[in-house]
Formats: C-alpha cells, structure tokens, sequence
C-alpha cells in the first residue's frame, strides 16, 4: 500500500512554490514616499551646492582635548566592564577544577604520544 500523505514535495514542486510565494510578495503595495515628508518641505528651498575642492582644501581635522577625554573616558570604561566579564564564571559550581583537570589529562596525553 502506497502512502502518499506522507510524501515529501519534490526539487520541482517546491521550487514552484518558491517562486510563486516571491512573485505574489511582488504585488504588494508600499506606502507612498511623498507621504513621510516633513510638513512645508515641499516649498523649501533648494539647497545651495558647494565645489568639493572647497572642502578638501583646508587643514586635516584634529581631535580636540574634550573628545579626547571622552574617547579615553569611554576606553577606561570598557575596560573595567572586560575586566569585570572576566572574573564571571559561567557554569555550574566546580566546573574550574574539572577544566583544569581535564587540561592536565590532555597535556600527558600530549606528551606520552
């Protein structure tokens, strides 16, 4: 007796439903861009371009004291938070001494080959 409720779709079958699900998600409508726009956008005026070599003249951008201290701030921060994760032992109680162990038991079995 054949069981054919159990069959599973074939490469052709499946490849057909794959395509038929992404064309009807083709159809589907997206709202309107326009409709997300600031209020009074629409008459503002255009912005004013400017050359890129203006830009690229001047001198090169340097970090100043504040930025700095809040940079070295932030590091000091990480820092302290890394130190922190990794004094966290994750695991059940004991589960150092049993790495510990079995790094020994690796380290002679390295040794005796």
């Amino acid at each position: 007796m054949a069981r054919l409720a159990h069959t599973p779709l074939r490469l052709g079958a499946k490849t057909l439903l794959t395509v038929l699900v992404i064309g009807l998600s083709a159809c589907t409508q997206f709202p309107e861009l326009d409709a997300a726009q600031t209020p009074g956008i629409g008459q503002a005026p255009y912005p004013k371009l400017i050359s890129l070599d203006g830009l690229l003249v001047g001198p090169e951008p340097r970090a100043t004291v504040d930025v700095i201290s809040n940079v070295q701030g932030r590091v000091a921060g990480l820092q302290a938070r890394a130190a922190r994760l990794r004094r966290v032992t994750a695991g059940p109680a004991g589960i150092e001494a049993r790495l510990a162990r079995l790094r020994q038991k690796a380290a002679a079995l390295r040794a005796a080959q």
